[in-house]
């Protein structure tokens, strides 16, 4: 599976764009003083060549990036093919792999014998194990570890693709508001949502979060058989992947006429949401996102129920780095893509939560979800 555009999407990325990305992550990795990296199937693999393996397998696919190197990918015999197909397969080396040869024997050539290599986080450690037999003296580091940014600023094209996938949600949001919500299960909503974002797009549908009354104290509750009632707060968190980049947005709505508490409790969170916006710009740290939203919360004596970040990073997959979270002293730059995302919960009785994906400017912030944030009334 490759980059997954349309003639109506947005044009291809090129064997040129693939080696150019390849080059600067080999660049950045000798930065950091490291010897190369090792990129398994993943996002990283899709974000360097636009290869994707169609099923996860114990058989070793396994991308080696030095400064000085031309790029390889180290592949089994069988997948080669498909391989060769992906986009970024004119800007590497194949060396494939027989069922029955070491393949770790063929990739120990390729790789410093003293040296210390930044893996992708999915690394399976099967993989890393064959490679310390064959290089005892190598040493390794998760990608999040050493290089965490080096997917986090995107270039036009791909914020072409994240503005895509931000206006596909929010088309499917302004459709499932017309839809009947009281008297069906959470899941009959979540499957809704779901059927949405592929009329509008997506070739896939990573989350469909739909947390009704009580469930939607509980950030990351899934959809489940409760009915829905007049009278709930219903969160509607989802998303997914059009034009192969992400998609992600949370809203929160009324079944019929909210109570003034439940009003205040969601203008709280859109002016928290509003706040934490505001305060992107270059140069400030992703924790001072994170401070702001949280600060307009804690004023209004809802602090303690602010329980999760108030971001997270988009671009090939709904959460990468960079987050906006207390400690994180990463400071933003313009291409940056990240969720602001703050919300309140109240234990046994309703949750809100409001998220856009913005991007960092050059003065500033744009946000890529345009939908409105008020609290809307449904049926």
């Amino acid at each position: 599976m490759t980059d997954d555009t349309d003639a109506a999407g947005p044009a291809p990325f090129t064997a040129a764009d693939y080696a150019a990305r390849m080059a600067a992550a080999a660049q950045t990795a000798a930065g950091a003083g490291l010897a190369g990296l090792l990129i398994a199937p993943g996002p990283d693999l899709t974000h360097l060549t636009g290869y994707r393996p169609t099923a996860e397998t114990e058989r070793l696919t396994l991308l080696v990036l030095a400064a000085g190197q031309d790029p390889v990918l180290v592949v089994p015999a069988l997948e080669a093919p498909d391989a060769a197909k992906a986009p970024g397969a004119g800007a590497l080396t194949l060396r494939d792999w027989a069922d029955g040869k070491d393949p770790y024997a063929l990739t120990a050539p390729l790789l410093d014998l003293r040296g210390r290599f930044g893996v992708s986080d999915n690394t399976w450690a099967l993989h890393l194990l064959g490679l310390q037999r064959q290089l005892p003296d190598t040493s390794y580091a998760s990608l999040t570890d050493c290089l965490p940014m080096l997917r986090a600023v995107k270039d036009a094209r791909e914020l072409e693709r994240l503005a895509a996938a931000g206006a596909a949600a929010d088309a499917a949001y302004a459709q499932i508001l017309h839809l009947p919500f009281a008297g069906r299960r959470e899941t009959d909503v979540a499957a809704d949502l779901a059927a949405l974002l592929r009329t509008h797009g997506h070739s896939q549908v990573d989350f469909t979060v739909v947390g009704s009354g009580p469930n939607g104290a509980n950030p990351h509750h899934e959809a489940g058989e409760r009915v829905i009632r007049h009278g709930d707060m219903v969160v509607l968190d989802f998303g997914g992947l059009r034009f192969g980049y992400g998609s992600d947005i949370s809203r929160t709505v009324h079944v019929g006429e909210p109570t003034a508490e439940e009003q205040r409790v969601h203008d709280i969170v859109r002016e928290a949401q509003q706040a934490a916006f505001a305060a992107v710009r270059p140069g400030i740290a992703c924790q001072d996102v994170d401070r702001a939203a949280r600060a307009v919360i804690t004023e209004f004596g809802y602090g303690d129920r602010f329980i999760h970040r108030t971001g997270h990073g988009i671009g090939v997959t709904t959460h990468e780095p960079p987050y906006m979270v207390e400690g994180e002293e990463q400071p933003l730059v313009p291409g940056m893509c990240f969720s602001v995302e703050p919300g309140v919960y109240l234990p046994g009785r309703f949750g809100v939560r409001i998220e856009d994906i913005v991007t960092v400017t050059e003065d500033g912030g744009r946000r890529l979800n345009h939908a409105p944030r008020e609290l809307a009334v449904v049926d």
